[in-house]
């Protein structure tokens, strides 16, 4: 397909509207239905969807794959990511959360320079160190807010990032859509395992909409994601990932009538500047190698 990157940008902004909005109904879900059980049906419903969306259009070659170990390994690694996300949640607002979150490209920088062996300009390392300290500034070891469910979200930061390496590494085989068919499949199936210990009847019919409304958020941000990418380079599209926290600073005023005090938001800022001064450099060196082939 090719490259429009002006059709990606709104496509990008959407997606990352309905993961704010899927937070906070994440949110006031788990106040009434088992973790576990909102887990298993975030999946299923992505599973299911997938697969009457995409299977009659693709068939069987919907299930090709060159790495199918791979494929188990990023749906594993997505599905912990999700289950800190719930257990993040529930513990903590929704605004500092995504924040905390939105280091994860600042983590991969950091994979990228340990385990790839990939160079790190001295400008992000600092990008790095920045936004290290805005999270640690949110959650203040030490202090009398602190608690270790604060820790929760490092958890998911951990996976996500491992999620995403794997992700640009298949990236280079796999088809976009067969990724996202077997990520949902596997979280699904390997959260079926726990459900007949959780399951249990709900006590209000809007638990149930909320939860449809989980799955559908989930799906489509996903697709629109896909979407994105397919039609314009990360590097231009990660600077647009951060108006998350905004969406989700917002959903949690409304929702839960929570406002950062201003300790977090400094933080909060901090990460996202630094997060977003990542991508400007990620645009720029991009642009830098680029150049000499065009000219």
């Amino acid at each position: 397909m090719s490259r429009l990157p002006a059709a990606g940008i709104p496509l990008v902004i959407a997606a990352v509207a309905c993961f704010a909005v899927l937070d906070t109904t994440t949110k006031f879900v788990t106040t009434g239905v088992p973790l576990l059980m909102a887990l298993w049906f975030r999946y299923m419903f992505q599973a299911v969807a997938t697969t009457v969306a995409v299977l009659p259009v693709r068939g069987m070659a919907l299930f090709r794959t060159q790495h199918p170990k791979y494929q188990l390994l990023r749906g594993a690694l997505l599905l912990l990511t999700s289950l800190f996300a719930f257990y993040s949640l529930k513990y903590m607002p929704v605004g500092e959360f995504t924040a905390i979150v939105m280091i994860a490209p600042l983590v991969i920088t950091l994979l990228a320079a340990t385990t790839l062996k990939e160079r790190v300009s001295p400008l992000r390392w600092a990008l790095v160190a920045g936004g290290f300290i805005g999270t640690l500034v949110i959650i203040r070891p030490g202090a009398e807010t602190f608690n270790w469910t604060m820790l929760l979200p490092l958890g998911l930061v951990a996976c996500n990032a491992w999620f995403q390496v794997l992700t640009s590494r298949l990236a280079r085989t796999e088809d976009p859509v067969t990724m996202h068919f077997y990520t949902g499949w596997v979280g699904a199936l390997v959260a079926s395992l726990a459900l007949p210990f959780v399951w249990t009847s709900l006590a209000h019919w809007y638990l149930w909409a909320d939860l449809l409304l989980m799955g559908l958020l989930a799906t489509v941000g996903h697709f629109m994601l896909i979407l994105a990418y397919q039609r314009a380079p990360a590097a231009t599209l990660t600077p647009f990932l951060y108006l998350q926290i905004g969406f989700a600073m917002l959903g949690g005023w409304l929702v839960f009538s929570h406002v950062p005090d201003q300790l977090s938001m400094i933080g909060i800022v901090k990460i996202a500047v630094c997060g977003a001064g990542g991508a400007w450099l990620t645009v720029r060196e991009s642009r830098v190698l680029v150049e000499p082939v065009e000219s």
